[in-house]
């Protein structure tokens, strides 16, 4: 149902408070007078702080300074008379005793009169006391479709051509951004090169990221990591390659739906988040990383708009690569924190959207303690998958260590003894691989020479892997994974490797 439907049927159903969260304030009102029209012309009526009333003659500057003042008008209005009052930034005088309780009595007569109060504002600030008597509508980012029509009407007024691909190109990269950044950064690049161009793509780009940045709840995540970088993990390699075109036109007229997302459990440092990074540059789409932390906040219902918020952004961006890491840090206990339950509803709101979305968001989590996670999020439908990513076996660890060497010694590589490296190094995880080459190369460097083989078995024998210090913990997680409720992402499983 799009806004305007669900506008209007709450019109109809004479919902007398609605709260709308929207920085759009100027798109958002243009669409409350859409509906008023199609509901038999009613009156919109529009206040603010500073202006008061606006537009109406009779009643210019009525409530200036004065918000109190602004509801009166609702009751001066005849009865019979259907009309819309907008109240912009009016979240901010919610918490006044004498305003909440005059919602609380418009609230109850404004159900039998033709009559709508509608807050307009850039937050969602609900007090308690209002909390049953108003009904919050999203209002959802512009649609490829409206983006496209702002284009032509931009070319249009610039005289210039119309290129489909071109329009089509610009369309796609603006999706995420607010109709008002979209006009913002066009016309940025009109001043730049005098008409749109294909490179305008890149600083389309750059206000997204700056928008993403603004949200403090997600970060726009370069992407350079690929599917060759990650040593082993075959069986998930595999996987994502078999979809890697799942997200094209071709396999939505074949029938397949969107792949949902990734969970990705095991032990630290064996490559989960490299994964998520891989995924995404090979597949070719945006990386979001999200930081759970972020979604909660101090004021009551901020935690769940920022989730709304999150969700709205991720879906407008789509298709895209959303990244949750370590989100058993972030649920884990969810039913027994002393929160008021804002953790169990922002929990809710975030498993309902992974179970029933149908946007091409593909949500790759990663999880080192499983045993935190709720077992709602391990319940099918919520990913696609779950893959157990646990120490690499020998096989794994001389790619590792090819990799990594291919990438720091490329000219030298044949110098190195992978396989002994390999079978020295029982229990290592892929980042305490890459810290004992880091090791060995401060070997070499101190001695004015390049590294060799022997450095970094001498790095090696330095360092205690987590395998052994966190040997117990380690150990629960590999018998979990033993026990057939997940796949293993590689072929050859090292569940069976020494730990001592």
């Amino acid at each position: 149902m799009s806004f305007n439907d669900e506008f209007e049927l709450l019109l109809r159903a004479r919902y007398p408070l609605i709260y709308i969260p929207t920085r759009e304030e100027e798109r958002v009102e243009a669409a409350i007078a859409y509906s008023a029209k199609q509901q038999g012309n009613r009156g919109v009526y529009v206040w603010d702080f500073v202006d008061g009333y606006q537009g109406n003659p009779t009643d210019a500057g009525f409530g200036k300074r004065n918000p109190l003042q602004a509801l009166e008008l609702v009751e001066k209005i005849p009865a019979t008379v259907p009309a819309i009052f907008i109240l912009r930034d009016y979240h901010r005088f919610l918490d006044d005793v004498a305003i909440a309780r005059k919602l609380r009595n418009l609230a109850r007569s404004l159900k039998s009169q033709p009559k709508n109060v509608v807050i307009v504002s850039p937050q969602l600030s609900i007090h308690e006391d209002l909390s049953e008597v108003l009904t919050v509508l999203e209002f959802p980012l512009p649609t490829l479709s409206e983006i496209r029509s702002e284009l032509e009407r931009l070319l249009v007024a610039t005289n210039q051509v119309s290129d489909a691909k071109l329009v089509d190109e610009v369309a796609r990269s603006c999706q995420g951004l607010s109709m008002e950044r979209i006009r913002r950064v066009l016309a940025k690049a009109i001043a730049i090169h005098g008409s749109l161009q294909p490179e305008d793509v890149e600083l389309i780009l750059e206000e997204k990221r700056q928008t993403i940045r603004q949200t403090q709840i997600l970060d726009f995540y370069p992407a350079t990591e690929r599917i060759s970088d990650i040593g082993g993990l075959d069986n998930l390699k595999d996987w994502l390659l078999r979809r890697g075109g799942a997200f094209s036109e071709r396999a939505r007229q074949y029938g397949l739906p969107h792949p949902r997302g990734l969970l990705l459990v095991g032990i630290q440092g064996t490559g989960k988040s490299l994964t998520a990074k891989a995924i995404a540059h090979h597949w070719h789409l945006p990386l979001l990383r999200l930081d759970v932390g972020r979604l909660f906040a101090g004021l009551v219902g901020e935690s769940e708009s920022r989730t709304r918020q999150m969700i709205q952004l991720a879906e407008a961006l789509a298709p895209c690569v959303l990244w949750i890491d370590e989100i058993d840090k972030a649920f884990a206990g969810v039913d027994s924190r002393g929160d008021a339950g804002t953790t169990s509803r922002v929990f809710g709101t975030f498993i309902t959207w992974l179970a029933e979305k149908t946007s091409p968001v593909f949500v790759v989590a990663t999880a080192n303690n499983i045993q935190a996670l709720p077992p709602e999020m391990l319940r099918r439908g919520r990913f696609d998958e779950i893959f157990f990513v646990g120490l690499p076996n020998q096989e794994e660890r001389r790619a590792i260590f090819a990799v990594h060497l291919s990438r720091l010694r490329p000219h030298n590589l044949q110098s190195y003894d992978l396989d002994r490296l390999a079978y020295e190094t029982p229990d290592f995880s892929g980042a305490e691989i890459e810290q004992m080459l880091i090791e060995a190369m401060h070997i070499g460097f101190s001695q004015n020479r390049d590294f060799t083989t022997q450095d970094i078995l001498e790095a090696a024998s330095q360092i205690i892997p987590l395998a052994r210090t966190a040997q117990d913990q380690i150990q629960l997680l590999q018998d979990w994974a033993t026990n057939g409720r997940v796949r293993l992402a590689s072929r050859q499983t090292s569940l069976g490797s020494r730990i001592s």
